[in-house]
């Protein structure tokens, strides 16, 4: 009995699917056709279509038909360029998400405290995330909510003897810059660690890829290393950038890299270097006022970067266009500094501020904010120090804690 019940519920379930056999023309056209009329309906009209009947619920839920619209919004998994990064997770359900981002919907909640005031920065890679607290750096596991960590560390990274300023993960490595003047190299999956002197001073920023790190410090020099086993700690270029070095990133091309300095003794805080030779290729914008050092500068393609810092600007950078103007830029509207910046590839920015832990959030199509999230009160007013985000949550790293904003289920 309980066998030819199961067998009639699967045959209900495939007459459901079923297209209906007698309804309007509409429904005897070929799905292509279909699919080509359905292209010009707007996400409130093909949720209203959804709602017809079932076959036409499983027609409206194509991937095809939702990303025209998923390119369009937030935060929904699409590069500019088109690129789905997230290709597991239906498109419909990704648009849903990203209209909790565009009306600032979200739950918070502090994953992590810790006693002592910290300048933390942090990493997500899969179901993990990083963080540094002091000199040591800590594995986290997410739950499968996304917004709630294992208690207990996957792993504890060390070395340093002050505290880790900056790292990234790299070929299952983690590189860490170290308030020691050292940087760490600890591959992921072992106990392999080694750390060797690199600057005269704190090293303040810290990046690698294809196999080669580049690193920028408080005593106003950027240098390059390899980051194969057998030569490590053999520096391949020292530049000498006149300023105190605060962010560094290297291109996706991996021929050039790119420095943002205290812009105190050299007019430019961003200047671009040749990975190879490590000679100065140009420097961006003309127009900056003494101490507008960049805080955080990210490449988003090979030519196309995003800077802030204390001058309370972000700037997008397209390097096809004019390296002495930026083509775009969105200024904090209480002034202050700008910590840390995190982009989806497309329309969502995110910024975090100096003072009561704002987290602000913008659409790149728009000059001004649209939403604004303080994290902190007043007696404990902290910068953002570090912001990543994935389509579903962002998370916020605070001088006494981690918070996170949940837009999936806000």
């Amino acid at each position: 009995m309980a066998a030819e019940a199961g067998e009639e519920e699967e045959e209900a379930a495939r007459e459901s699917a079923a297209r209906p056999a007698a309804g309007p023309a509409l429904w005897r056209l070929p799905e292509e056709l279909l699919l080509l009329i359905c292209s010009y309906l707007d996400m409130r009209a093909l949720g209203r279509l959804a709602q017809v009947c079932r076959w036409l619920r499983r027609f409206t839920s194509c991937d095809l038909l939702w990303r025209r619209i998923a390119r369009a919004s937030l935060n929904s998994g699409f590069t500019r360029l088109g690129t789905d990064l997230m290709t597991s997770v239906p498109v419909k359900e990704r648009v849903k998400v990203s209209q909790n981002w565009r009306l600032g919907r979200c739950r918070e909640a502090i994953l992590l405290k810790w006693r002592c005031s910290q300048m933390p920065w942090m990493q997500l890679e899969d179901d993990s995330l990083y963080i540094s607290q002091a000199n040591f750096i800590l594995a986290y596991q997410f739950r499968p909510d996304g917004a709630s960590l294992n208690r207990r560390p996957l792993g504890v990274f060390a070395g340093h003897d002050e505290d880790v300023c900056h790292f990234v993960l790299a070929n299952s490595h983690i590189i860490s810059a170290g308030g020691d003047g050292k940087i760490g190299v600890h591959k992921i999956h072992s106990t392999f660690t080694v750390k060797y002197s690199a600057h005269e001073q704190e090293v303040n920023c810290v990046d690698c890829k294809g196999g080669i790190i580049v690193s920028g410090s408080r005593d106003r020099t950027a240098k390059v290393w390899p980051l194969a086993s057998g030569r490590l700690g053999q520096c391949l270029h020292t530049i000498q950038t006149e300023d105190r070095v605060w962010s560094i990133a290297i291109s996706p091309l991996l021929s050039s890299f790119v420095t943002g300095t205290a812009c105190c003794g050299h007019f430019s805080p961003l200047r671009i270097w040749d990975l190879n030779s490590g000679q100065l290729m140009t420097h961006l914008g003309s127009d900056f006022p003494p101490g507008a050092g960049v805080l955080d500068v990210m490449y988003e393609s090979p030519f196309t970067l995003l800077s802030c810092g204390y001058d309370t600007y972000v700037r997008y950078w397209d390097l096809r266009t004019s390296v002495r103007k930026c083509v775009m830029e969105w200024e904090e509207p209480h002034d202050s500094t700008l910590y840390c910046l995190q982009t989806d590839g497309n329309h969502l920015l995110a910024t975090g501020s100096s003072y009561y832990g704002v987290v602000r959030l913008w659409d790149r199509r728009q000059r001004a904010c649209l939403h604004a999230f303080p994290l902190t009160s007043t007696p404990l007013s902290s910068p953002v120090y570090c912001l990543r985000l994935t389509t579903k949550h962002l998370y916020a790293a605070l001088s006494y804690d981690l918070h996170v904003l949940d837009f999936q289920n806000p």
